[in-house]
């Protein structure tokens, strides 16, 4: 009883001492959140070189997973991990309520189109030549392509449903706005971001069956061009700053170099079963094979190239003899065999795929070339035929990815 007596008169003091201070001054109880911002307080026009590099770095978060989940979808990769969802992609039966198609893909990329509208959108100085500009707009484009590629549909800021053609139209005109400004630009910058607009331009236009213009604007790509997106080893912002492929090679164990690209190639290393220096987080039939292409938090995936842009106007050119020429000066560059397969033009196309699949592994391409091309990519299980590892059922029909069901229930301008 007494300590009961004892509490109760603190608390008798405690709560005068509160009424006391409310009755002069509220500064006592009041508690300011520092995560809530007033608008009205910002400029954002000042603040363009942020959300400008903020774009970019979506985008290189947003490219790390799109060419894991890719790579697990067009079999560049064994799912070596146990989440079911991420099974779906191996599978190529993706579901609209998969949790991880939603925020690991979707929600990646569509941040990064809004991200790039929120500088579009600014009131900003010399906007035929601003840096910022340019860098939002090209990379609100990549991120355009990627959902054009890789979605069975798209949809921007709420809009409607975007057909694929619809949102690469959209793609090329904002790499046109990255193109335009960066070279009016003039500085270095502006002008290694004006050459990765036109390759990507490029990679849009073939997507959408424009050839002559992919050709054209390839052949404007300047000799030895790259562009790379550029990673860091932060231990404490891995995953937003470091690569995520290694993440996933070595810390998690989930991605396994799928058979075919198991070559005596150096454009796909990888460390043997035995040799590796993580488990596979799910063990897959023939052991783990882990990719070595990254070697690091730190390691660069390449965006774009001059590279690319010859495969481009290679393709685009329907030219047998300018297929095989590359096919054979890529192979002679990478220690390989000079191709002797057959020389009609379907043979020559998949072998030029066979290269591009060598030369970009796990960057984010595969899906595309499988939707463009489908009878040259013969390097994925057919449809119908059991999944790699037991227990999974068969293959789907999968070509593109659904947009996920937050999106379509949550977005008031599609179908209900």
């Amino acid at each position: 009883m007494k300590n009961l007596r004892r509490a109760a008169k603190r608390t008798a003091i405690g709560s005068a001492l509160l009424l006391g201070a409310a009755g002069c001054s509220d500064k006592f109880i009041t508690v300011t959140n520092p995560d809530v911002i007033d608008a009205s307080t910002v400029d954002f026009n000042s603040r363009a070189a942020e959300l400008a590099a903020t774009t970019q770095q979506n985008y290189a978060v947003a490219l790390g997973w799109l060419s894991i989940y890719g790579g697990w979808f067009s079999e560049e990769a064994n799912v070596s991990d146990t989440f079911p969802t991420r099974n779906e992609f191996g599978l190529r039966n993706i579901t609209d309520q998969n949790t991880s198609l939603n925020t690991e893909v979707w929600t990646l990329i569509s941040r990064v189109v809004q991200a790039g509208k929120a500088v579009a959108d600014l009131d900003l100085p010399n906007p035929t030549t601003n840096i910022n500009l340019a860098r939002a707009s090209t990379f609100r484009a990549f991120g355009m392509l990627q959902i054009a590629t890789d979605f069975c549909q798209g949809s921007f800021s709420s809009s409607a449903p975007l057909t694929t053609a619809q949102v690469l139209d959209s793609a090329i005109f904002w790499f046109s706005k990255g193109y335009d400004v960066g070279k009016a630009n003039n500085t270095a910058d502006g002008i290694a971001l004006s050459n990765a607009a036109l390759v990507g331009r490029a990679r849009a236009k073939l997507q959408k069956g424009d050839n002559a213009g992919a050709a054209a604007d390839a052949a404007l790509v300047p000799a030895d061009f790259v562009f790379n997106m550029r990673y860091t080893d932060d231990a404490g912002n891995r995953g937003r700053l470091s690569n995520i492929q290694w993440q996933m090679s070595f810390d998690r164990g989930a991605i396994s170099v799928a058979p075919w690209y198991r070559q005596d190639d150096p454009r796909v290393t990888y460390r043997v079963p035995g040799q590796t220096t993580a488990n596979p987080q799910d063990p897959v039939p023939g052991g783990f094979y882990q990719q070595t292409k990254f070697p690091s938090y730190a390691a660069p995936v390449r965006l774009a190239s001059k590279l690319e842009a010859n495969y481009i106007a290679a393709e685009a050119s329907g030219d047998v003899q300018a297929q095989l020429a590359l096919i054979a000066a890529r192979r002679s560059a990478n220690g390989r065999p000079a191709y002797s397969g057959p020389t009609d033009a379907a043979s020559v196309k998949t072998e030029l795929y066979n290269q591009r699949a060598l030369e970009f592994y796990l960057e984010g391409r595969r899906v595309a070339d499988m939707r463009r091309s489908p009878s040259s990519v013969t390097t994925i299980t057919p449809a119908g035929q059991p999944y790699f590892k037991p227990g999974y059922g068969n293959v789907g029909t999968n070509t593109c990815y659904p947009l996920p069901r937050p999106e379509t229930d949550n977005n008031p301008n599609f179908p209900k």
